[in-house]
């Protein structure tokens, strides 16, 4: 029987599972979960639903050099499991491929102290798997070799089944535009500089409306037109996605953050909403989302800027349409199935895929 191959993650997200699945059916693969900051918004879950095992961070090492495993995967998280599973890897003599989604410079203390480990291992890895091309541009410029993109997933199925907008427009009270928005609150998703932007434009008066998602604080919108509706199940996100005509997702860079992707940007394409995202997003800086041809990119933090995107949007239709039709064409080739393809490239790259052992 072909060894699987051992993947080091500290949590599995909801959002995460389908693909880890897919991965599971093609390569054979083994999750070592470990304790470690959660850098997702949901919580990973108790059963990812693919083979597992439960570590500590050092408990890492023992697993990767156990000699079980064909090849050894790694995230960037965790201060111990990275070098730990690198090193496991190199003592059972199997491939170690590391796995991001960091494109730029973490200015906090601990990052810059670990920075020069992380480079060394992103240049002595055998491969590495990037969340697109601008990761894959980040890590090569620290030398890293045999770089593949595997494209960041949703499940395109659930995600692309036509949801239901008539429920929210309805119970928003029809609005002649409607701008929807996700995130929580802090500065990070940059909700509070979406709703100065949404103030700038004006469109109040002509019936249009903002609805935010997520746990921001709706006491500080501070106008009718903006409605925060708080943490919302995935088919209500579908539906909202479905009844919206642009989608923002403004996140801002900091010094500790720089969103490495944005699913929401996968999800609400899917049910043909605009996506109006900033140059700090992942999936704009990765190419899903192509100024002027599958949605708007403005600079992270122009609040003029992301309310002339709204008003520009309000006033063309036309162009909503055009953008809309290419993003959800666009978002339907970022399934599971492409994900893992992206993984079994890197795996079969270094002589470690399941066909060729």
């Amino acid at each position: 029987m072909t060894k699987p191959a051992l993947l080091v993650t500290n949590q599995v997200p909801p959002d995460r599972a389908g693909a880890l699945a897919e991965l599971n059916r093609a390569e054979g693969i083994k999750l070592a979960i470990y304790d470690g900051k959660q850098h997702h918004g949901s919580a990973g879950l108790d059963d990812p639903g693919v083979p597992f095992i439960r570590s500590s961070q050092k408990g890492i090492y023992r697993l990767a050099a156990s000699g079980r495993y064909r090849a050894v995967i790694a995230t960037s998280a965790g201060r111990v499991a990275l070098p730990a599973a690198y090193l496991g890897a190199r003592r059972a003599g199997v491939p170690f491929i590391y796995w991001t989604g960091i494109w730029h410079k973490i200015g906090t203390p601990a990052h810059l102290a670990a920075a020069p480990l992380v480079h060394w291992i992103e240049s002595h890895a055998d491969a590495v798997i990037a969340y697109g091309p601008h990761v894959a541009a980040y890590v090569e410029s620290h030398g890293a070799k045999n770089v593949h993109v595997a494209r960041q997933p949703v499940d395109v199925q659930f995600w692309g089944q036509q949801g239901r907008a008539a429920a929210w427009r309805q119970q928003l009270g029809e609005p002649s535009l409607l701008v929807g928005i996700a995130g929580r609150s802090g500065v990070n998703k940059g909700v509070g500089l979406a709703v100065k932007a949404w103030q700038r434009c004006g469109l109040a008066s002509q019936g249009a409306m903002m609805a935010i998602a997520g746990d921001y604080d709706g006491g500080r919108a501070g106008q009718p037109s903006v409605r925060a509706l708080g943490k919302l199940s995935a088919g209500q996100m579908r539906d909202l996605y479905a009844a919206a005509d642009i989608w923002l997702v403004p996140s801002l860079a900091t010094r500790a953050f720089r969103e490495p992707w944005g699913l929401v940007v996968n999800e609400a394409m899917l049910q043909g909403a605009v996506v109006v995202a900033s140059d700090a997003v992942g999936a704009a800086a990765g190419g899903l989302v192509k100024d002027g041809e599958t949605g708007l990119i403005v600079e992270a933090g122009d609040e003029a800027a992301l309310a002339a995107a709204i008003q520009s949007l309000e006033r063309e239709p036309a162009l909503r349409e055009k953008l809309a039709a290419a993003g959800l064409e666009a978002a339907a080739d970022y399934d599971y199935k492409a994900w893992a393809a992206g993984c079994t490239a890197a795996l079969e790259s270094v002589s470690a895929g399941r066909s060729a052992c």
